[in-house]
């Protein structure tokens, strides 16, 4: 696994960046974050560090599946890896996401376990 990449954390809920963050920084991970998808952007093109995004896909203004397509078309940030995380777990949830342009899908809450899974398999 490639610790030395910045997973950036996409969610407008405080606590939930807080949780993860914290996770993932006990495992060995650097994180970064945004409560918007427009912040989110900013950060993914200031900083070449950053190795997949966690995009939340509820949130107001501009939600993942209007983010992650947006991140995809982009000529420089096409290839980061997104993995989409969401409250939603019903059936075709999933591939909604995917079809929004997704790399992968975790619900909340979060399995902490599946996630270093996830990471494992994009951050190499």
């Amino acid at each position: 696994m490639n610790k030395n990449k910045k997973i950036l954390i996409v969610d407008d809920d405080a606590k939930n960046i807080f949780a993860l963050s914290a996770v993932l920084r006990s495992v060995g991970y650097s994180c970064v974050s945004a409560l918007t998808a427009a912040d989110g952007f900013e950060l993914l093109s200031g900083n070449k560090d950053i190795g997949i995004v966690l995009m939340d896909m509820m949130m107001p203004e501009m939600d993942g599946y209007a983010a992650i397509p947006k991140i995809k078309q982009d000529k420089i940030l096409g290839g980061i890896p997104v993995i989409a995380v969401t409250a939603q777990a019903m059936p075709g949830d999933k591939e909604r996401c995917i079809t929004a342009g997704a790399d992968d899908y975790i619900s909340k809450p979060v399995d902490v376990d599946k996630l270093l899974e996830i990471l494992g398999v994009y951050l190499k």
